[in-house]
């Protein structure tokens, strides 16, 4: 299993939204790293869903439920979406300010690569935030 991080606007789409939906395309991605990372995810994988520019926070995990196929809002065969399902919110929200503070979490892709709206996680990152998101 691996991790991952997925950025949305909550006024766009937010974790209720998501919670309320049950599932959800994630499409509209235009980045070719995220759309790589997109590509390696797998069924069961977990993902960390982070409420960018309003919140700047992960405030939920949601698991792979689809791997990538053909985005269907574009004929350009060069993007993929996946399909999330939510699993659960976090106890407590990890804000991007607490992430930047932690001196085991700075180097996670979601501060160094702040514009990338689906990257990576390690194995070591992802029990960091569970850590501080359960407590």
């Amino acid at each position: 299993m691996k991790y991952w991080l997925v950025k949305s606007e909550p006024f766009k789409y937010s974790w209720d939204q998501f919670v309320k939906d049950g599932k959800t395309m994630w499409d509209g991605v235009r980045n070719y790293t995220a759309r790589n990372n997109m590509r390696d995810m797998k069924i069961g994988d977990r993902v960390f869903f982070y409420h960018s520019n309003e919140g700047l926070e992960i405030v939920g995990i949601a698991e792979v439920c689809k791997e990538a196929y053909q985005d269907p809002t574009t004929d350009d065969t060069n993007w993929v979406v996946i399909e999330l399902k939510p699993v659960r919110p976090l106890k407590r929200f990890v804000t991007l300010s607490e992430i930047k503070a932690d001196s085991f979490l700075q180097n996670m892709a979601l501060v160094k690569q702040g514009r990338l709206s689906v990257c990576g996680v390690t194995d070591e990152e992802y029990e960091k935030i569970l850590q501080l998101g359960m407590g």
